[in-house]
């Protein structure tokens, strides 16, 4: 009986754990799906498909930097299992991974600050989307 108990307890915690992980995946799933949108607007604005609008911009400076400071606590241990596009990179080179996103805030902080009206967005906004492209090319499988 102790043992029947022992496998289902065992059974449980790796369901949970399972479900945990998919939940960690689905979250930072989102915060990268935040930071996408954000990139809409400024990036038409940067092509000239969208009027230049300042406000906006900051908002979406403002995402950017809130979820990169998020999405540290999103990649633990065993979260590589699953519905995800992350290489196993990111948990080789964790530490370089995770400062890719410290970086990012603080381009996208940076950037709030120097963004004062279009000359300055069009010098800035490509520093912030860098990082997007630099971390995707080494930690993301290819689409």
């Amino acid at each position: 009986m102790i043992r029947i108990v022992s496998v289902i307890a065992a059974v449980a915690l790796g369901v949970t754990a399972v479900a945990a992980h998919d939940d960690v995946i689905k979250e930072r799933q989102e915060a990268m799906k935040s930071i996408a949108g954000a990139a809409k607007g400024p990036g038409a604005a940067l092509k000239g498909e969208a009027p230049f609008d300042l406000a906006k911009i900051h908002e979406s400076l403002a995402v950017f930097q809130k979820q990169a400071e998020q999405l540290k606590s999103l990649w633990p241990e065993g979260s590589d299992n699953g519905e995800t596009a992350a290489l196993p990179a990111v948990w080789q080179k964790r530490d370089d991974f995770l400062a890719r996103f410290d970086k990012m805030a603080a381009d996208a902080k940076a950037a709030l600050e120097k963004i004062k009206d279009e000359v300055s967005f069009k010098a800035e906004w490509p520093k912030v989307m860098s990082n997007c492209g630099g971390c995707h090319k080494e930690y993301r499988k290819p689409r």
